[in-house]
C-alpha cells in the first residue's frame, strides 16, 4: 500500500491536474477532485485599468485591458509558460494561424478566451525573446500580441492567477511556452470542458440558436 501511494505522489509531482494552483505545497486527491469537478468560470481580469488608462498612442477603437508585460517562466508541474503582469496564465490556439499571424477566436469564443490586448505591441518583457513578440490587428480595430506568430489570450475560467484550467480545452487550447510553442508536457487525462461564455452572451445563444462564432 505504501508503494502504492507513493507511485500516485509521484505521478501528481509530475503532473498536476488542470486547474492546479502553482502557489499550494501540496496537492491532494482530494484537492484534485474538487478542482475538476469545479466548472463554474470566474472572468479573470485581462489587466489592470491603470494600465489602460495611462498607455497612449494608438488606442484601440473600444475601451479595453491593455497587456502592459509578458514573463516567460517555469511552473511547479507545468513547466514552461507565459504569464502577464498580474500572473495570468496565457494560450495560444492550434485553429489560429502563425503564418500569417491571424485570430480565428471571435464572437463568443474571445468572450470565454479574451485576447491579449495592446496599444504598441511593446510590453516589458522578461524571460522573451523581442524578436518573437508581435501584433495582429484585429477585425473591432483592436490589438493583440502574439508570440511566434501565435496570437495570446487568456481564459475565463482561470480563477486565479497561477491556474491553467484551459490547458487541453476542445483538444485545440494549449498554455504558451515563452518560445510560441505548445506546452504539452502536463496535459489532463480527459480534455476540460469549455467554460461557458458570459450569462448574458449564453441567453443569447439559447434563444438565437446561433454560437456566435464560439467555435473550438
Amino acid at each position: 500500500m505504501a508503494g502504492a501511494l507513493a507511485g500516485v505522489a509521484l505521478a501528481l509531482q509530475g503532473c498536476a491536474p488542470a486547474g492546479y494552483n502553482q502557489g499550494d505545497d501540496q496537492v491532494s486527491v482530494a484537492n484534485e477532485a474538487a478542482a475538476a469537478a469545479d466548472e463554474t468560470p470566474t472572468p479573470a481580469p485581462d489587466a489592470s485599468e491603470e494600465a489602460a488608462e495611462e498607455n497612449t498612442g494608438d488606442a484601440p477603437k473600444k475601451d479595453v485591458p491593455i497587456t502592459t508585460k509578458l514573463t516567460g517562466k517555469s511552473l511547479p508541474r507545468m513547466g514552461q509558460a507565459v504569464v502577464d503582469q498580474d500572473g495570468w496564465i496565457l494560450y495560444r490556439f492550434d485553429k489560429d494561424t502563425a503564418n500569417p499571424p491571424a485570430s480565428n477566436c471571435r464572437d463568443k469564443c474571445e468572450k470565454v478566451w479574451p485576447p491579449v490586448y495592446t496599444e504598441d505591441g511593446k510590453p516589458e518583457l522578461a524571460g522573451i525573446d523581442e524578436d518573437k513578440v508581435g501584433v495582429i490587428t484585429r477585425e473591432d480595430g483592436t490589438k493583440q500580441l502574439t508570440l511566434d506568430g501565435w496570437a495570446l489570450y487568456r481564459y475565463i475560467g482561470d480563477k486565479k492567477p497561477g491556474q491553467w484550467k484551459g490547458q487541453g480545452v476542445g483538444s485545440t487550447w494549449f498554455v504558451v511556452a515563452p518560445d510560441g510553442k505548445r506546452n504539452v508536457s502536463c496535459l489532463p487525462s480527459v480534455p476540460p470542458k469549455p467554460a461557458e461564455p458570459p450569462a448574458d452572451d449564453a441567453a443569447d445563444d439559447k434563444e438565437g440558436g446561433d454560437s456566435g462564432g464560439y467555435s473550438y
